[in-house]
């Protein structure tokens, strides 16, 4: 029996057949399975000989149809897409830099059937603050659907155990950079970003950059991850300025 026939047989015996029925005429779930894969097949990347680097986020866009068809069943669907992608990554010595995820989207201009992948590696991102300290913050950094706190005197960003905040992607430096953060006597935030002697450098807002000031929105790339700075204004209601964070 082929890996797709089990993944068929398994998808129907957890919603007892009726994804299957409701399908018969649209897209199949067989269909984005093996959709899935060729995108594993198809964006790998050589970490060593024997490791390569594949993505783990995954947007399944569909009909406005098709869409509705699936939503009593998206969930068993994800698992069983996600156990398969597990599989197939297992078999041929796949690395994810996160966990998988699978969201199903509306997409206007499909006809019912037709379906379109996006994925991406995005890396698992760690760090140490609690909640509390992260809705305390008067300034964050948002990474991969995470949030940490951004406080004086500054955080490290890096694939190391000994970074503040860590990401795991290949492409960044076990101490990448560091982002220094201030407050001036007015109170005001001051942030700044500065490369730590990183492999494969940091860019903000498009440009590569040796340190730089930050601001409410600015775009932070450090090797394929991205890292978004937002201001959180005070309780008080006054909003919060940025500039550059002298350490």
């Amino acid at each position: 029996m082929g890996a797709f026939q089990k993944f068929e047989n398994r998808l129907e015996q957890a919603i007892s057949g009726a994804f299957a029925r409701a399908f018969r005429s649209a897209v199949q779930p067989v269909e984005i399975s093996a959709a899935l894969q060729r995108e594993l097949d198809n964006n790998a990347q050589i970490l060593s000989r024997d490791r390569r680097l594949v993505p783990n986020s995954f947007h399944v866009e569909l009909s406005p149809v098709d869409l509705e068809r699936l939503a009593p069943y998206d969930s068993a669907m994800a698992a069983e897409l996600t156990d398969a992608l597990r599989d197939h990554a297992a078999q041929q010595a796949y690395v994810f830099p996160g966990p998988v995820r699978i969201a199903f989207e509306e997409a206007a201009d499909l006809t019912t059937g037709r379906f379109r992948v996006r994925s991406r590696a995005e890396a698992k991102v760690s760090g140490n603050d609690t909640r509390t300290q992260v809705g305390r913050a008067r300034a964050v950094l948002e990474v991969n659907g995470t949030t940490h706190a951004l406080h004086p005197p500054g955080v490290v960003v890096g694939r190391g155990t000994e970074a503040d905040i860590r990401v795991n992607d290949p492409g960044v430096s076990r101490r990448h950079a560091e982002f220094g953060v201030s407050r001036g006597a007015d109170g005001t935030v001051r942030l700044a970003v500065r490369d730590l002697g990183s492999t494969n450098g940091v860019v903000v807002d498009g440009q590569k950059v040796a340190q730089s000031p930050l601001d409410d929105g600015s775009v932070v790339k450090v090797g394929n991850t991205t890292l978004t700075v937002r201001l959180v204004p005070d309780p008080d209601g006054s909003g919060a300025s940025t500039g550059e964070a002298h350490r």
